[in-house]
């Protein structure tokens, strides 16, 4: 098991502002760049950021981006953690270099741990203009400021919605940091450039986590039926029981815990979408679970029906998207104590035999797959009633 986040932050002391080579914020920085080398190790860095709490895991969250900017491609200035009067208040200054016909373009990053906070789409904006003023960027045409934030929240709505009535679009972006970690790993396992990451951070909208998801989600089903052949061996038949993951996210109603906690726990419903894995093989009888991005896994449920374009809730929200409604029983959340899906934890999981832990790993938990029941059992962590079905 590699070293946790908690045991680098006591080992470097309490980060603040202070210079010099032994400084808390050079050693954790130091000891970023010589030893996280990949978006997965990162990953589970940030899932620590956003279980903890407090201003040591909150400033570490600040640090983890920026060192994903430099596996992004760009180079990296580090902002103060503290902003004080006369000097620039920016997290991070991340600059791509020009290169042939591309020019040099700029990011100036602010990062948010948490959802509930309040933002002045004006003060991200003076960066870039004082950064122009000192010559630092040519001008607007070469920039672009970049929110990106731990775990997003319906709240971060508003955020995009000022950021298109003050006519910003062009000079505001939005970025959760589970985008910006998937962009790393198509980095590094699909042939994804950094000038193609450079086009997704400039599309026509200000958020870029849906353009990400697509992405993602079309990696994350493209390993399906390989890692299902491999690992299981078999169909999910009549006779057996099958077992189930499923990824939960937030929209712009509601977080995934939200979500969870309304339509499993108190209506004990969940939908599919027609394109979900494994909607015409679920069946009465077989387990899921349920994973809120960026948090572990939260709940688990026995399913009680078939997947059904019947109305069983009107909690369910987008229903032309998820149509697909099944009962749920057996309902067990807990949102307070999620199970996270660290290096210690994948490397007990059969799904994960033979793999190198190190290598990314989200395809897992961004795609609806059948795991087997050893694997269920690790990711839930409670023990499941016998049932003569089980293999």
């Amino acid at each position: 098991m590699g070293v946790t986040l908690r045991q680098v932050l006591e080992l470097v002391g309490k980060l603040d502002d202070s210079s010099g080579e032994n400084a808390p914020r050079e050693r954790l920085r130091r000891f970023l760049h010589e030893n996280v080398k990949e978006a997965a190790e990162i990953r589970d860095y940030v899932q620590e950021c956003i279980n903890a709490s407090g201003e040591q895991y909150s400033r570490a969250l600040q640090d983890l981006v920026n060192h994903l900017g430099i596996l992004l491609g760009f180079e990296v200035v580090h902002g103060r953690y503290q902003g004080v009067q006369g000097q620039i208040g920016f997290d991070g200054h991340w600059i791509s270099p020009k290169i042939e016909k591309r020019p040099e373009f700029h990011l100036v990053v602010e990062v948010k741990t948490t959802e509930v906070f309040h933002i002045n789409t004006a003060t991200l904006v003076s960066y870039v203009d004082s950064l122009i003023s000192q010559k630092a960027i040519q001008g607007w045409k070469n920039a672009l400021d970049l929110y990106v934030v731990g775990r997003p929240d319906p709240e971060i709505r508003q955020l995009e919605y000022s950021i298109r009535e003050e006519w910003r679009t062009d000079q505001l972006r939005i970025a959760s940091v589970e985008s910006l970690l998937s962009l790393a790993e198509m980095m590094t396992e699909y042939d994804v450039t950094h000038d193609d990451v450079l086009t997704v951070l400039r599309p026509s909208g200000p958020s870029v986590d849906s353009l990400v998801d697509m992405m993602t989600r079309s990696i994350a089903q493209a390993e399906e039926p390989e890692e299902e052949k491999m690992i299981l061996g078999q169909p999910s038949t009549e006779g057996t029981v099958a077992y189930w993951l499923t990824p939960v996210k937030a929209d712009e109603e509601a977080t995934a815990e939200e979500t969870i906690r309304t339509l499993v726990g108190k209506e004990e419903v969940y939908a599919f979408g027609d394109r979900t894995p494994g909607r015409k093989d679920l069946k009465p009888g077989d387990w899921i679970c349920f994973y809120a991005t960026s948090k572990g896994v939260v709940g688990h449920a026995k399913v009680a029906s078939r997947p059904d374009k019947k109305m069983l809730s009107t909690k369910v929200r987008h229903p032309d998207k998820y149509p697909w409604q099944f009962q749920l029983s057996d309902v067990r959340l807990y949102l307070e104590n999620p199970i996270v899906i660290d290096d210690e934890l994948r490397s007990r999981l059969e799904y994960f035999r033979g793999r190198d832990l190190s290598k990314p790993w989200a395809w897992f938990v961004q795609a609806t797959r059948r795991i087997g029941k050893n694997d269920f059992d690790i990711l839930t962590q409670i023990e499941l009633p016998k049932s003569r079905y089980s293999r």
